[in-house]
């Protein structure tokens, strides 16, 4: 087995020295998409299949044919001892992995649009999945003569201001509406429920922290090992871990209340919206004057100081049920195999058109 080589270090290397030879015409070249090695988590265990040196060279359509036939004659059979052609689970053959294609095709396949040639709508962002962005965003541009691809990625880099207020909302939201249900299954005698509801809010203030950081949640795998990288982390990290592996539940509620005390101070920081006090006082149902003794954070004042910043009139009205990654999961076979997020975008669509503040 070959010395472990990280797949960026590996695909930049492999580019400079053999690929880019073999190439005449301008074009472009990185490492990006699927794999964990675009990421920059890959470890040696991740060699164990369909590993090896890989990357994507854009260039104009009249190009295709010459570029690819070059690159095929040209590659060696090996590079710092790792096979150029392995196996590829998408066409289920062994072959090379320099993939010769146009930057607008290749984006299509990522994101299912090309955002260069029409804007994204409000809907359409809403819609798209933050492991599809990082798949366009992250990893790395070894060589752009026309400086496209550096222009792409850029502009998917974060949310419009207004999506990410709106997703912030939600964020706030869900949050408000989960740490209630702590104190009630405590008081209803489901322990095991009150840690499964704790559980769900270390996942959202989690997510929360990658807002806060306008950076994308790649998918379950590498989620927790992402957060580690946040600012954030080294202050927060400790505090859900309490949450996680408190023994008792005054202990756990405790903790819950620092975690989201220090998202909350967080937030005023952003300067998005007006500064918003954190506090603790019980819990206030909504209806009927009805107050239960179980202690909560002020999230629904910070859920309304973001949908008060928001400037669209129909995402400002839109119900809070959150982007696609917060109204669903990213799940591979749901982000990179099916049309469900452009069918989402649809119903984001309907659902924007339909707003008051359209008629």
């Amino acid at each position: 087995m070959p010395e472990f080589i990280p797949g960026l270090v590996l695909a930049r290397s492999f580019y400079m020295d053999v690929v880019r030879p073999l190439i005449n015409v301008p074009h472009a070249a990185g490492l990006l998409g699927e794999g964990s090695e675009v990421l920059g988590f890959d470890q040696p265990r991740s060699t164990d299949h369909a590993w090896g040196p890989r990357l994507q060279v854009f260039v104009e359509d009249e190009h295709l044919q010459t570029v690819a036939a070059a690159v095929e004659q040209g590659l060696p059979a090996e590079f710092r001892g790792w096979p150029v052609r392995f196996f590829s689970w998408q066409t289920n053959s062994v072959r090379h992995h320099v993939e010769i294609t146009t930057l607008e095709s290749w984006v299509r396949s990522q994101i299912g649009t090309d955002p260069t040639a029409v804007e994204l709508s409000t809907a359409a962002w809403l819609a798209l999945p933050q492991q599809a962005l990082l798949q366009v965003t992250a990893g790395a541009v070894f060589h752009d003569d026309t400086g496209a691809l550096h222009r792409l990625r850029d502009l998917l880099s974060w949310y419009p201001r207004d999506v990410w207020l709106w997703a912030m909302a939600s964020q706030w939201h869900l949050i408000g509406n989960a740490e209630p249900r702590v104190g009630r299954m405590i008081e209803a005698g489901d322990r095991r429920g009150s840690v499964l509801i704790a559980a769900r809010i270390v996942r959202l203030l989690m997510e929360l922290s990658f807002l806060q950081e306008q950076r994308y949640w790649p998918y379950d795998k590498w989620f927790g090992t992402a957060f580690a990288r946040l600012d954030v982390a080294p202050a927060l990290g400790p505090q859900l871990d309490a949450i996680l592996s408190a023994e008792d539940d005054t202990t756990r509620i405790a903790a819950i209340h620092d975690a989201l005390f220090l998202v909350a101070e967080r937030h005023n920081t952003l300067g998005l919206t007006s500064h918003i006090e954190p506090t603790i006082d019980n819990f206030q149902v909504g209806i009927d004057d009805a107050v239960r003794p179980y202690l909560v954070i002020n999230a629904g004042k910070v859920v309304e100081g973001c949908r008060a910043a928001i400037g669209d009139g129909a995402l400002r009205d839109l119900v809070m049920v959150g982007t696609f990654d917060q109204l669903t999961h990213g799940d591979d076979a749901l982000v990179n195999f099916t049309t469900w997020p452009q069918q989402i975008a649809k119903v984001y669509d309907r659902l924007l058109e339909a707003s008051p503040s359209k008629r």
